[in-house]
Order: C-alpha cells, then sequence, then structure tokens
C-alpha cells in the first residue's frame, strides 16, 4: 500500500531518466522478491502445519529458511 501510494505521488516517471529507471527497477525487484518469499514461506507454514516435513524429508523446509 505504501510503495503504491509513493509511486502515484513521486514527481518522476520510470522514463525520466536514470534516477526513475533505477528507482522503479530497484523498488520492483525488491517488492516481487518479497512477494515470492512470502508466498515460499506460508506454503511451508502449511505443510508444516499438515506433518509434511520429517527428521529425513525436509528440504523445503531447509530451503526457505535460507531463501
Amino acid at each position: 500500500m505504501f510503495q503504491a501510494y509513493e509511486y502515484t505521488s513521486a514527481p518522476f516517471v520510470i522514463s525520466d531518466g536514470i534516477y526513475g529507471s533505477t528507482f522503479y527497477m530497484a523498488t520492483g525487484f525488491h517488492g516481487f522478491h518479497v512477494f515470492v518469499g512470502t508466498c515460499f514461506l506460508s506454503v511451508c507454514l502449511v505443510r508444516m502445519l499438515l506433518n509434511h516435513f520429517t527428521t529425513t524429508h525436509h528440504f523445503g523446509f531447509e530451503a526457505a529458511a535460507f531463501y
């Protein structure tokens, strides 16, 4: 929500030069990274609640911790 507000109220656009394109690329990729990480951890939480992990089968849990 805050990022959408910042995008709409910024005094520059992506085509204004290097600052605009860098700003939108960096914040966009960071937002995507946070979204993917949240999805990954949510799936891991559901799998944990459903007892899908064992002492020998838990790679998804380890992968989520290092993402």
